[in-house]
Parts: C-alpha cells; structure tokens; sequence
C-alpha cells in the first residue's frame, strides 16, 4: 500500500482583491506536468500520473479545510495529454462553498495571481477523512440531502464547489486510488484503476440547481 501520511505538497499562496473582498489563491509550486483534465458527452475527465494523483489528494484535502481559499491546479498547460483528440482542455479549482466565489470573476483574479507568491507546505496527516460509514452514503442519496459539490465551467476552469462534508464525502475514493493502485496493477497491468466524484445534484432529488455529473479520475494509462 503506498501511504499518504506525511505525503507534503509544495504550493505557492498570493493574495488579491476584487470589488473589495480578498481571495487567496493557492497553486503548486512547480508546474504540473503528468495530469490533465477536459469535458466529453460522459462529463469531466481528469487522468492523473501517480505522483499527480498523491498531490490531487492534498489539494482536495486543503480544499475542505481552508474555507477562506481558491486551490487552484494549472492543468491547461501542462502537456501531458491522455484524453480525447481536440477535447478541451481546463483548469481545476477547488473552493469551499462559504467563499461565496463567483466564477465568472475567476479570470480577473488568475491575472492578478499567475506568478510569484509565499512558499507554503502542506502535509498530510495519518487520517486524511473521518471514517464513513454506509449511513452516510446512503443518506447522500436522500431527497432531503443538501451537501453536493457544486459543479461549473468558466474562463477554461471547472470549479468544484462545496461544503466540507461535501468534500469528505468523496475524499476516502481519492485516497484508495492512490493507496491500494500500486498492490492491483503489479498483478493486473493493464487494469483499469478510478475514482468516480459525484458533482451536482441527483435527479431524483427535490432541488434542481446543478445538473448531476461524475468526475471521473482516471490514474493515467501512460505515466504510472
């Protein structure tokens, strides 16, 4: 099993204001060069190298735990290319609900922040989410439930927007994709290795304020 725990993200932090709120922006330090992330017909479709995928964790983590923060992973220009031919590529951003972030602000503040920045490390601690139990799954799936990642693309990002819960909910599948990959593919190869995140709202349920969807994270076929 390849552990998370103690697993540190180098990232880069710069500050901005816009209309008289202030966003933090967080970024990796280095550019990612093994993740890349477009939208087909099945919805976003991100493929991840194994050191990317460790990194994404950290990014998701953070983005549960720092409400006041726009996690931000560079994937347009990162050259690593596993999708389809001509598909469009994007940019990530993980935020938390409370920010109240509007999206169509996001190109304005990418300017303002694009280079430079305080260093900052984040590590990973022994539990990265609270233990779920098949309580909380299922209730996930009840009409009265309230805690979705909010899903939306603009200015060439897909935004994933949500509470912690939200966050958490999702997390432990990030987590086992990266841990229990390396024991599957040194006997199956060439098996097929993902994590599905709902994003949206169910369509059985009362609301309809986001259309339902899946990110699909694949832990790519060339760069394992």
């Amino acid at each position: 099993m390849s552990r998370l725990s103690g697993h540190t993200w180098r990232t880069t932090i710069r500050t901005t204001t816009l209309d008289g709120r202030s966003y933090r922006v967080v970024r990796p330090s280095k550019p990612v060069s093994t993740a890349s992330l477009h939208e087909n017909a099945l919805g976003p479709q991100l493929s991840v190298h194994q050191d990317a995928a460790r990194d994404l964790v950290a990014a998701w983590w953070l983005a549960a735990r720092s409400p006041h923060s726009l996690i931000h992973l560079p994937l347009r220009t990162s050259g690593h290319v596993d999708g389809e031919t001509g598909a469009r590529p994007l940019d990530l951003v993980l935020l938390h609900h409370s920010l109240g972030f509007r999206p169509a602000d996001w190109k304005t503040i990418r300017a303002r922040t694009g280079t430079g920045g305080s260093a900052h490390t984040v590590e990973l601690p022994e539990q990265l989410f609270p233990t779920l139990t098949r309580e909380h799954y299922d209730a996930a799936h009840h009409r009265e439930h309230l805690d979705d990642l909010h899903w939306t693309i603009a200015a060439d990002t897909l935004f994933v927007t949500g509470s912690r819960a939200a966050f958490e909910l999702d997390g432990p599948q990030l987590r086992d994709l990266v841990e229990k990959s390396p024991a599957f593919l040194a006997t199956r190869p060439d098996g097929h290795r993902c994590a599905e995140l709902s994003l949206g709202t169910w369509r059985f349920q009362r609301r309809n304020r986001n259309p339902f969807t899946y990110l699909h994270v694949q832990l790519c076929e060339t760069h394992r």
